[in-house]
């Protein structure tokens, strides 16, 4: 009697972490970062023609990245103008102007890293949306184009 109750109280663990476990599908991570490629091109921001906002790799093509699995990547870059300021003072409103964008109007939690403060050879911000499994890399660079945006979906099956 007792090695079936344990039996039974094993086998329920094993299917309620197994169901917590699941990873999204490459679909619904490829969606999602669809979506972002979007919400960046009609962004307030980004839409004015003088951020110079360029796609250069949508995120619809799927690319190998394991046995069985894919990934997506969207890549792109954006320019903010300096205007008569000093660099870290242009390199910080760029670095804040994008973190805002990333956690408003994408919906990334982002990672801190308090060592690049005041850097002026560039900054990275690091961001991550733990549903659809999609990490963000931007360099916010002291040279035009000021934003060189990456996001990859993680490795995931199709």
């Amino acid at each position: 009697m007792r090695v079936a109750r344990l039996l039974a109280i094993g086998s329920a663990l094993v299917m309620v972490t197994s169901g917590c476990a699941s990873e999204p599908s490459l679909k619904e991570a490829a969606a999602e970062l669809q979506k972002d490629t979007q919400r960046l091109e009609t962004n307030d921001v980004f839409k004015n023609p003088l951020k110079k906002l360029r796609i250069l790799q949508r995120p619809d093509k799927d690319i190998r990245c394991d046995k069985d699995k894919f990934k997506r990547v969207l890549r792109a870059t954006a320019d903010y103008a300096r205007v008569n300021e000093p660099l870290d003072a242009h390199l910080d409103q760029a670095q804040t102007l994008m973190e805002n964008t990333l956690v408003q109007a994408l919906g990334y939690k982002l990672e801190f890293d308090f060592s690049q403060m005041d850097a002026t050879e560039g900054r990275f911000i690091y961001g991550t949306k733990n549903g659809p499994a999609i990490k963000i890399t931007v360099y916010v660079a002291p040279e035009s184009p000021t934003w060189r945006l990456h996001a990859v979906t993680a490795c995931l099956p199709r």
